[in-house]
């Protein structure tokens, strides 16, 4: 074989190898740069790997003297605010208000996010975020169709009362979202119920 055939046969392979290259930075690329169809490998990696806390958000729901509406529930001692688990992909703000309408019958309207509270691990739970958001409600408690299978009852309770019928942690966080509301605070930052040493 000649050595002007070597030198062809050599630069055949050099463009085969080049053209190998640039297929494989292109399909690294949108690999990297999925269509809204597509998820990433690392999309796939992060969310398996990557710790998730479960979210919970309920309805701070007052009466005219004050009193905090609780829902004695059907399957724990304590009574509770309204509300329970965000779905996966739900916003708090949309799972409160389907809660309310799942559990009370009623279509509640949102008037601010009082109070953020990060829950410790708790007899076995992990730990939670919780959403406090305020909210109206367009028919009276008289007038609710309870999801019996959960809630037994709707009681309004004075903020002086809670620690008769609530956890004690639920107990600071309703007060410290009545006092957000009293002040027109909005967005305060709790752990456990409390106000941080650092804030």
């Amino acid at each position: 074989m000649s050595d002007q055939t070597h030198e062809q046969e050599r630069e055949i392979k050099a463009k085969v190898a080049a053209e190998r290259r640039e297929a494989t930075v292109a399909e690294a690329s949108a690999e990297e740069l999925p269509d809204e169809n597509t998820v990433s490998k690392a999309a796939v990696y992060l969310n398996t790997k990557l710790p998730k806390t479960r979210t919970i958000a309920q309805a701070l729901v007052r009466d005219e003297a004050g009193g905090v509406m609780l829902c004695e529930l059907s399957y724990k001692r304590f009574w509770d605010l309204p509300g329970g688990v965000v779905d996966p992909h739900e916003s708090p703000a949309h799972a409160v208000v389907r809660e309310l309408d799942e559990e009370l019958g009623v279509k509640a309207t949102l008037t601010g996010l009082r109070v953020v509270s990060w829950l410790p691990p708790w007899r076995g739970w992990d730990d939670a975020m919780l959403y406090v958001f305020e909210a109206t409600l367009d028919r009276s408690s008289d007038d609710f169709t309870l999801q019996r299978k959960e809630i037994a009852g709707i009681h309004h309770v004075a903020p002086g009362d809670l620690d008769d019928h609530v956890a004690a942690y639920t107990a600071k966080v309703i007060r410290q979202a009545v006092a957000a509301a009293d002040a027109g605070r909005f967005g305060v930052y709790l752990e456990n119920g409390e106000a941080p040493d650092w804030a």
